[in-house]
């Protein structure tokens, strides 16, 4: 998916200019410039807070020209799931089409060096997973954790937080969080 210009084709239909959309997501003009010219990959953290701007969520975002089925979808195969990472971040949205979701089930895949941007992630809600291979940092207010393979968190998304994975393995986990924010 080409980023930039999806993020242009939204912005143009819901009739925002570059400086508007940088106004109500509390970035720079020149952010959401190099965003659309694909001169920077923008971070999880650093796109959601821009389609907060918008407002637009981030599987909103990545589901765009997709045609919507109205079979009720039970069963997602591997293909199937809505990647919506960035840069070498790999977050498949487990049930994205289903009807007015209370929550977002996602297998997570950071790779080493991975992380959500340094800007810390900051949401209503609850967050919660489980590593199933590798280990990554965790860092949730001031405190740092390092999670591997059958550990778990739980934490309250209000509060700060940030996902990096400095190890040499890759890390991958299922999580989930409330509201359906992704």
């Amino acid at each position: 998916m080409d980023i930039g210009a999806s993020l242009k084709a939204v912005r143009k239909l819901k009739g925002l200019s570059q400086r508007e959309l940088a106004k109500r997501a509390g970035v720079t003009n020149s952010t959401i410039s190099m965003i659309e010219k694909n001169s920077v990959s923008p971070s999880v953290s650093s796109l959601k807070k821009v389609l907060s701007g918008i407002p637009m969520s981030l599987v909103e975002f990545f589901s765009i020209g997709e045609s919507a089925s109205s079979e009720q979808k039970i069963v997602y195969r591997a293909d199937e799931l809505l990647d919506i990472g960035t840069g070498p971040l790999e977050f498949k949205v487990i049930g994205r089409d289903y009807p007015n979701r209370a929550m977002s089930v996602m297998s997570e895949t950071y790779p080493p060096g991975a992380d959500t941007g340094e800007e810390m992630l900051k949401h209503v809600g609850e967050e919660a997973a489980m590593v199933i291979t590798g280990k990554f940092e965790l860092t949730v207010g001031d405190e740092i954790f390092i999670l591997e393979a059958g550990d778990s968190y739980y934490f309250n998304s209000e509060l700060p937080h940030r996902f990096r994975n400095p190890f040499d393995e890759p890390c991958h986990l299922v999580s989930a969080t409330t509201p359906a924010n992704f």
